[in-house]
């Protein structure tokens, strides 16, 4: 198993990645139209976010990670975000979640990034459970939201 940047040939694959980690994180049906249109835009942009894959023996996709940067003018660099993480089902268990993480660990640092952060859902007990054995803490920060009408 190894992890490579993904390129537009994987986008089928990040597309079923992005829609499942929905459905399992919060129960919600994605129209993947929209999914592909996102993920597509930001593969042609890297300034929108980075992705990788964890890719098997063959090439093919099994997991996924997407990063989308915020700029502070605090700390005069970006936090990172974890954006969206996937495993697919028969791979879930051995520790390959650390595989993607250090890669975005890595890339992080060598970019001096700030500091990785990410949101979870609170009823995905599951993820936080994962999350929390890879050395994520909860923030002393809480996301509040303002809804556009845009929003779906």
């Amino acid at each position: 198993m190894r992890v490579r940047k993904a390129t537009l040939e994987d986008l089928p694959y990040l597309v079923e990645f992005t829609a499942e980690e929905a459905r399992e994180a919060e129960g919600l049906v994605k129209i993947p139209e929209t999914l592909q249109k996102g993920i597509r835009a930001a593969l042609k942009d890297p300034s929108i976010a980075t992705y990788w894959v964890l890719v098997d023996k063959e090439d093919s996709p099994i997991g996924s990670v997407s990063v989308v940067k915020e700029w502070s003018d605090w700390n005069a660099g970006y936090y990172w975000w974890i954006q969206s993480m996937f495993l697919s089902k028969p791979y879930r268990g051995r520790g390959l979640m650390s595989t993607l993480l250090d890669t975005v660990k890595a890339e992080m640092s060598a970019q001096k990034g700030l500091e990785l952060r990410l949101y979870v859902h609170k009823d995905n007990s599951t993820a936080i459970r994962a999350y929390e054995r890879a050395n994520f803490s909860k923030s002393d920060y809480e996301i509040m939201v303002l809804k556009s009408s845009h929003a779906s």
